[in-house]
């Protein structure tokens, strides 16, 4: 994304409503280039368009929560990409980190084929060739855009991978955990096709509740996150077993 698409995302976050004759001279550029950037970032469901300016969408829709530090969020889901091997396919389960890690992968073309429970992603990265994708069939939540229920790991069990990414609600002593006991089934139906499992979140949420639990500690092969993590955090996983790698730079 461009750098100037990520500056419009975090005025629009802040705002939450914003006009396009105020976003052109914060930043700089023409009203029509505005425009243009505004519509594309509604095209991928980051934000909504209503005349003469630009909105968050609904705070329970995925491009609401893409759309928060996305940049923090990209920088995560690159670092993740690195652990991907060419041609290999891996599952990945919704969320926005995991919709960027998706994203990645199909941009750097090394036709990876990717197994999701999510139509927002299959969405968000269609227009990007060379790389597959397949969506497991499910109960559809129309918020989230994912397919959750049974079927979801009827479909999943006809494939085996190393690698399923998931991203989570919170974590405590006991695991790595969601607010979404629909979902919780989903993921863990799908990781019980893959070797290993995958964590991708902000460190922001490493102390944050959510109601269940989804994977303890054990069944997690590495954890991805932002510099911002606290030493005594990492020092915690990592004796459990975890690795733990960060993306980017502490804030200042």
């Amino acid at each position: 994304m461009h750098p100037r698409h990520t500056k419009l995302l975090d005025l629009i976050c802040q705002n939450g409503r914003m006009a396009v004759t105020e976003l052109s001279a914060a930043l700089g550029v023409s009203e029509v280039t505005i425009r243009k950037d505004l519509n594309m970032l509604a095209h991928q469901g980051l934000l909504k368009r209503e005349h003469g300016y630009a909105c968050m969408v609904s705070s329970d829709d995925i491009g609401h929560h893409l759309s928060f530090h996305y940049e923090n969020k990209r920088r995560i889901a690159e670092r993740a990409a690195r652990c991907v091997q060419p041609g290999e396919t891996v599952m990945i389960e919704s969320g926005s980190c995991c919709t960027l890690l998706a994203e990645e992968l199909c941009a750097r073309g090394r036709h990876t084929t990717i197994i999701t429970n999510s139509a927002f992603i299959a969405n968000f990265v269609r227009k990007i060739s060379g790389t597959r994708i397949i969506l497991l069939g499910g109960s559809y939540q129309n918020e989230s855009q994912v397919m959750v229920g049974p079927l979801v790991g009827l479909c999943a069990r006809n494939f085996k991978v190393d690698k399923f990414f998931i991203g989570i609600d919170g974590m405590d002593e006991s695991g790595v955990k969601s607010s979404d006991h629909l979902r919780i089934e989903a993921a863990q139906a799908m990781a019980a096709q893959a070797r290993g499992i995958i964590v991708l979140t902000e460190s922001i949420k490493f102390h944050r509740d959510a109601s269940e639990l989804i994977f303890p500690y054990e069944n997690i092969r590495s954890i991805y996150t932002d510099a911002d993590v606290s030493p005594d955090d990492v020092a915690a996983l990592e004796a459990r077993g975890l690795a733990v790698i960060t993306a980017g730079k502490p804030r200042t």
